[in-house]
């Protein structure tokens, strides 16, 4: 599995999550298979978002796609910096 970790500083959670759910980039379509929201438990005014995926093609086509609407003030309201990403590779998954 792939992970595609976006991080980035926010203005307003509300905000920012209501842009995150109109979904201007189609995370279904574009082979999202699952994603996780998180903040740090100090800092409300930045978020995690890790999104997987079966292949790295598929997630650096949700990148690519993500740039352009980061580049959008409308789509992407309460942005409050420049976004970080990773691409990751699953090496081992363990429920205890």
């Amino acid at each position: 599995m792939i992970t595609l970790r976006i991080e980035h500083p926010i203005s307003d959670f509300a905000l920012w999550k209501t842009a995150f759910d109109r979904d201007p980039a189609d995370r279904k379509g574009s082979g999202v298979i699952r994603y996780a929201i998180s903040q740090p438990v100090d800092d409300p005014r930045y978020v995690l978002i890790d999104l997987d995926f079966e292949s790295v093609a598929e997630a650096e086509g949700l990148l690519a796609t993500m740039h352009r609407v980061w580049a959008s003030g409308a789509a992407a309201p309460a942005l409050a910096g420049e976004p970080r990403t990773r691409l990751l590779q699953s090496m081992e998954v363990t429920q205890l």
